[in-house]
């Protein structure tokens, strides 16, 4: 459905005449959406995924690449091809909704339609069913008379997104379109927006920098960092298999052992001798014996036990001592000095160790995965 391939945007920089250096905001990124895919672009600020977003709406111009939405080309440098904004016939949602004050919830939802898209001479009768459908979908039937100024907050967000879906777009493009609800409001939002979306089959390209909203709504997610996807993959992909220390550390909570490869068990594990024990880890990235790695487990992966371990030999099985404890709710933290590092474990409220204890810590060896160096 939607193919971006090898897009490259560049800005200027700070300087003096011809000095001024350029600044890469988004660095040869390729993607492929599926029909009815959610597919989200995540990163922190500054990593090039809403001028990605933008590039695929045309509100930014690339330096070089292609897009492409259904089989017709958006954008090509080298075709010199590069259809207007309001050519391109995408639906796309801001992060400020962008709602007209003046008008009502009806013509604001009809504005695409009556305003800009004047030239398709839609009849009236039909934008007003279009208008009566999208605001059903969306619960906002009720409204349709309220002037918009007297919406909250999230009934300001369906109607950004009613008015976006009402030209009926071969693509939705989202950008942060959460991030000024309310905890619980954003939370509630998330489930009702993922449910409207495989039910209607949208496709869509969801920017955000929140990694609990992208692991919970997304079919994939691209993780961006300098402009550059850093690891595509499904949500469970992106959290169970993290390629790079970078995408291990920003989506969820991890900890990192620092060792050295000492031997491959033929179940395609590696052995790893660190300085608080062995500990064996599967890898998706080239490993050789003898290289230095880092592998990374979640807190919740890590179990503990009362006393030292039993064992020094065992591999994944260390002692160590707990510095600190904190209660969650749902869980509780443990922190864990190993030596002159620490560790995090996140477990059951039924188990309590006292801070100063020594325990046993286990480190399951399907959920320890080693990660690729950052070039």
């Amino acid at each position: 459905m939607l193919s971006i391939t090898d897009i490259v945007k560049t800005f200027e920089g700070a300087g003096v005449g011809r000095s001024k250096p350029r600044v890469v905001a988004v660095d040869h990124v390729n993607v492929e959406v599926k029909q009815a895919q959610l597919y989200t672009l995540l990163g922190p600020s500054g990593c090039g995924k809403t001028t990605t977003l933008r590039s695929i709406a045309g509100l930014e111009k690339p330096d070089s690449g292609r897009i492409v939405v259904g089989g017709r080309v958006l954008f090509d440098a080298r075709r010199g091809i590069d259809v207007p904004t309001h050519r391109r016939g995408l639906g796309m949602v801001f992060q400020s909704y962008a709602i007209w004050p003046h008008l009502n919830v009806s013509q604001n939802a009809a504005f695409p339609l009556t305003g800009w898209h004047r030239f398709r001479r839609m009849p009236r009768r039909e934008v007003a069913k279009r208008v009566e459908r999208v605001l059903e979908l969306l619960g906002l039937e009720e409204m349709k008379d309220r002037p918009a100024t007297k919406l909250s907050g999230g009934q300001q967000q369906r109607l950004a997104l009613a008015r976006a879906l009402i030209v009926e777009p071969p693509v939705l493009l989202l950008d942060e379109p959460l991030s000024n609800l309310d905890a619980k409001l954003r939370e509630r939002t998330r489930f009702e927006f993922k449910r409207m979306q495989r039910e209607l089959n949208i496709t869509a390209v969801y920017v955000t920098h929140d990694q609990t909203e992208a692991l919970a709504m997304s079919d994939v997610i691209a993780v961006m960092k300098d402009g550059r996807v850093e690891q595509f993959g499904t949500p469970r992909e992106i959290y169970d298999h993290p390629r790079t220390p970078f995408v291990a550390d920003f989506v969820g909570a991890n900890n990192f052992f620092d060792g050295v490869v000492e031997s491959q068990e033929p179940d395609d594990l590696y052995v790893i001798a660190t300085q608080h024990g062995k500990a064996k880890a599967s890898s998706t990235v080239p490993v050789a014996l003898g290289d230095k790695v880092t592998f990374s487990i979640r807190p919740e992966h890590v179990t503990l036990e009362a006393g030292p371990a039993s064992t020094t030999n065992e591999p994944n099985v260390w002692s160590g001592v707990v510095s600190t404890r904190g209660f969650l709710g749902e869980a509780m933290e443990y922190q864990i000095q190993l030596g002159g590092e620490t560790a995090r474990a996140r477990c059951n409220v039924s188990l309590a160790v006292p801070s100063g204890s020594e325990v046993t810590v286990r480190l399951p060896a399907d959920c320890c995965w080693i990660l690729a160096n950052p070039a």
